[in-house]
């Protein structure tokens, strides 16, 4: 009998290994959130201010991890999700623009699965724009599938509109 993996399960685990250097995480904490909200004022249109952050922080079930490049205080990333009974959601994830394509990206969202992986969540969900196509191909090594859409639902700085997706993976059979 041969044993072996589904193509996307084995490249996302190669993927997994090639943490980039000269990067730390931590999680997300009080200090971060204001320069958490700088990074996703500049990455998105409706952005969330420091005091956003702290709101959902002081939430039950709401984690966050930051990373940041070895020897800097200023996070370059940063992520924030809701665990909820067994069910988790992603509320935003950003990077830094001088930051992407490092896998800073990938890191952040293993950290994610990592804790999810530790708290025995079932499922992980999350909206991302159609037109992101960097964050669409990350997801889908992660084994995020397509489970509907938001049509119309971001608003772009100069007033376009384009759709969400709505992703989700499963994580019991992990």
């Amino acid at each position: 009998m041969y044993w072996y993996l589904p193509l996307a399960w084995t490249l996302s685990f190669w993927d997994g290994l090639m943490t980039p250097a000269g990067f730390t995480v931590m999680p997300l904490g009080i200090d971060d959130l204001d320069d958490a909200a700088e990074l996703h004022s500049d990455a998105f249109a409706q952005s969330w201010s420091g005091d956003e952050f702290a709101s959902l922080m002081a939430q039950g079930g709401t984690f966050g991890f930051a990373v940041r490049r070895e020897g800097q205080a200023k996070p370059i990333g940063a992520v924030l999700a809701r665990l909820t009974v067994d069910e988790a959601e992603i509320l935003t994830i950003v990077v830094d623009r001088t930051a992407r394509g490092k896998g800073i990206g990938r890191l952040l969202m293993d950290n994610v699965l990592q804790y999810l992986h530790a708290e025995r969540a079932a499922s992980l969900f999350l909206e991302v724009e159609e037109t992101n196509a960097p964050a669409l191909a990350l997801y889908r090594r992660l084994r995020f599938e397509e489970v509907g859409r938001r049509p119309a639902y971001y608003a772009a700085r100069d007033g376009s509109r384009t759709s969400a997706l709505i992703l989700k993976r499963t994580l019991g059979a992990d």
